[in-house]
């Protein structure tokens, strides 16, 4: 048996009265033991009640937000190279619509280039206290991820501004394709090639003595002499208005290309299309004769831009002859 004995001294300032307490051995070691008990308790409670680590579902809530945290590096990472395609696709889009002849300087607008000015994703700090707080095991799953709410609320405005320069870039290239589309129909559609390959005999002019007629008369085309048969293509797109003969014109084709420019194809041999076809540049449509008023095998080739002849010549692009 334990027969030690443990004697506490209690001294009085001012030389008050000293108590003297003696404990047995084996109380005094309880007593130690209750207070170590009692702190490792109390530690154990502030621990449930303060902390994130208290619960199961707090430590969820704790490992759920570190997961974020590493999820929001990842989504920064990714804005980066977002913002740097478009960037590189604004520079594109401005070259485009130099080419299509729009107006450049357009984008950005001040607004979403403010916007686009992204804040640090990461440098966004998880509410873990508050979560800890309102977050049980069986607590609705709303109330366990507050932070949700807060990352959008943060990002929203970052997200709506790389989301209108990625619109007004998409309505941009729109107006430059339709632009381009229309420039290129109007290409396609007007007479750039010469029909047929030959030598030039006659030119256009105002007045020229008529080899038949015996007569000075305007002459609203060129001739381009040519073996009979030497094919006759057209010159751009268009659609097939004539074709037959047409008295002193003899065997001829008359295309509509649009915009108020016509061509007229004389003397043929040959006819290869037909009244409404749709023909595109460079695609046969007769072929050199002498029918109607003509001494010798040629193409008359004119063109006529809102009902007035003009010269054909100066429609032909440098080394586009055929």
């Amino acid at each position: 048996m334990d027969r030690k004995r443990w004697t506490l001294l209690v001294i009085a300032p001012k030389n008050g009265r000293t108590r003297e307490l003696s404990l047995p051995g084996w109380t005094f070691r309880a007593t130690v033991y209750g207070a170590i008990a009692a702190v490792l308790l109390i530690g154990a409670a502030v621990t449930v009640l303060f902390t994130p680590w208290g619960t199961p579902g707090s430590r969820l809530v704790a490992a759920q937000n570190a997961e974020l945290q590493r999820e929001i590096a990842a989504i920064e990472e990714r804005f980066k190279v977002l913002q740097d395609t478009i960037g590189a696709i604004a520079k594109r889009e401005e070259q485009m619509r130099m080419l299509a002849g729009l107006p450049t300087g357009r984008m950005p607008t001040a607004d979403s280039s403010a916007r686009l000015r992204t804040a640090s994703l990461s440098e966004l700090t998880v509410p873990t206290t508050a979560a800890t707080n309102d977050a049980t095991d069986d607590a609705p799953v709303a109330r366990r991820r507050p932070f949700l709410g807060r990352l959008g609320w943060s990002a929203r405005p970052d997200v709506e501004g790389l989301i209108d320069r990625a619109t007004s870039l998409a309505r941009s290239f729109s107006d430059v394709s339709d632009t381009l589309q229309r420039n290129y129909d109007r290409f396609a559609n007007t007479p750039s090639i010469m029909p047929t390959t030959g030598w030039l005999s006659s030119q256009f002019t105002k007045s020229r003595f008529h080899p038949i007629l015996h007569e000075n008369r305007p002459h609203e085309g060129i001739d381009v002499t040519a073996p009979t048969g030497t094919p006759i293509v057209a010159p751009a797109s268009g659609t097939v208005v004539f074709a037959g003969s047409d008295k002193g014109y003899g065997n001829s084709v008359v295309i509509d290309h649009g915009n108020g420019i016509r061509t007229r194809f004389a003397h043929c041999s040959r006819v290869a299309v037909r009244n409404g076809q749709r023909v595109t540049r460079g695609q046969l449509i007769a072929a050199v004769g002498a029918t109607g008023l003509a001494t010798a095998p040629h193409l008359h080739y004119e063109i006529h831009v809102n009902g007035k002849p003009v010269d054909p010549l100066t429609y032909v692009l440098p080394e586009a002859e055929k």
